[in-house]
């Protein structure tokens, strides 16, 4: 036998809530590591990163174009996983993790110069920002106890 269930109208001056949360048209940020300026930062190289190598040439697209990716978006990658849950010594190697995946995405920069795929303006654009991001991650590194 088949069962049908009936809903029932709502009374009088009550309201019918939607089962879907309201979103709000700011993000919303829960996770600690969210709120943290050097995982801000690495999404943001990500993302520039990710524009940025669409001019290497074809060839590259299974060498240094995915070597590249890959290792830019490790930064940010373990910056959050080491933030969850981790005691500090495994939060400082996540995020000593985090500084060498930087070291690899400079390492790719230096490739795409010599290979004459960015011009010296580039290279040093990228260069800096990833220095500066290395300061910092450096420097928040050593504050975790």
């Amino acid at each position: 036998m088949t069962k049908f269930f009936y809903f029932r109208k709502p009374k009088k001056g009550s309201e019918v809530r939607s089962l879907k949360p309201e979103v709000k048209k700011e993000k919303l940020m829960k996770f600690k590591f969210e709120n943290l300026l050097i995982w801000q930062k690495a999404m943001d190289y990500g993302e520039n990163i990710f524009q940025f190598s669409n001019q290497f040439p074809k060839e590259e697209t299974y060498n240094l174009i995915s070597q590249i990716r890959r290792a830019v978006d490790s930064i940010a990658l373990n910056i959050s996983e080491g933030s969850i849950g981790q005691s500090n010594p495994e939060y400082k190697r996540f995020i000593g993790m985090a500084t060498r995946s930087l070291a690899e995405v400079v390492t790719c920069l230096h490739k795409a110069s010599k290979r004459k795929y960015i011009s010296d303006a580039e290279f040093m654009e990228q260069y800096d920002y990833a220095y500066n991001l290395m300061n910092m991650m450096v420097a928040f590194k050593k504050k975790i106890k």
